[in-house]
């Protein structure tokens, strides 16, 4: 009887499972679908979102941290479309919670968790990422350090859960276990001829680190209810450039 011989493709995708097996990262069968974040899943491993790992977003300024709180709502608005429930836990909340209508996610769907101090908030984190009944849990953070992050990877590993770690204006930024490592940054709306008004929003997505993937530069814009590409500029892909460096 004659084997089939695999592609070469056939063989990468292989070897990357592989490697994510070694790394004590187990991808189910079932996580095949795309969550609709075009090119920029291309550089995930399996060209899919991980959403068994720990995403790290890194803000310098309460601009950004703006702005990535309205990437997170689009994130989150692919997430939970089996009207799945998710938790969103900060000291002093970043994101007007009524603005997630804006992104298609019901308000209803996110619960929002105060807590005084910030060692809390990673406790909180931590025991939520453990709760396999929740789509996703995000939680403002402005330290983390290795043995940290390592926690709750291994808190999603079991789980399953999506977990978003926003940084705003971190005094270190060192290295961490977590899946991805995300700076997003807001542009300029593009609006119709002549007419007034606001656009609809833009980003400027770097994924500075990716584990067994490809980090690179993105410009996605929010529209019709989902992310759509937006063919990125000289001067964002020479600002990636320079933010590898630093990173």
């Amino acid at each position: 009887m004659q084997m089939k011989q695999e592609s070469k493709d056939e063989t990468i995708g292989r070897l990357k499972r592989d490697l994510l097996r070694w790394q004590g990262v187990a991808m189910p069968e079932s996580h095949t679908e795309r969550i609709g974040l075009g090119p920029i899943e291309d550089a995930f491993p399996g060209e899919v979102f991980p959403s068994f790992g720990v995403h790290e977003f890194i803000s310098g300024s309460r601009e950004d941290s703006a702005a990535t709180s309205g990437f997170i709502g689009g994130l989150l608005s692919r997430l939970t479309t089996d009207n799945g429930v998710c938790l969103w836990i900060s000291t002093s909340r970043l994101l007007f919670p009524p603005s997630v209508r804006a992104f298609g996610v019901a308000p209803d769907r996110v619960i929002f968790v105060d807590i005084a101090r910030e060692r809390d908030v990673l406790w909180a984190t931590e025991e939520a990422l453990k709760c396999s009944g929740l789509v996703a849990v995000v939680a403002e953070l402005q330290e983390m350090d290795f043995v940290q992050s390592r926690r709750l990877q291994l808190a999603v590993e079991k789980s399953r859960v999506v977990g978003l770690i926003l940084r705003c204006n971190p005094r270190l930024v060192g290295s961490t276990a977590c899946a991805a490592r995300w700076r997003i940054r807001s542009l300029p709306s593009l609006l119709e001829d002549g007419l007034p008004g606001i656009g609809f929003p833009r980003w400027e997505v770097d994924l500075l680190k990716v584990r067994n993937g490809n980090p690179g530069c993105w410009q996605l814009e929010w529209s019709e209810g989902r992310f759509i590409p937006v063919v990125p500029t000289r001067q964002a892909r020479n600002r990636f450039v320079q933010m590898k460096k630093i990173s």
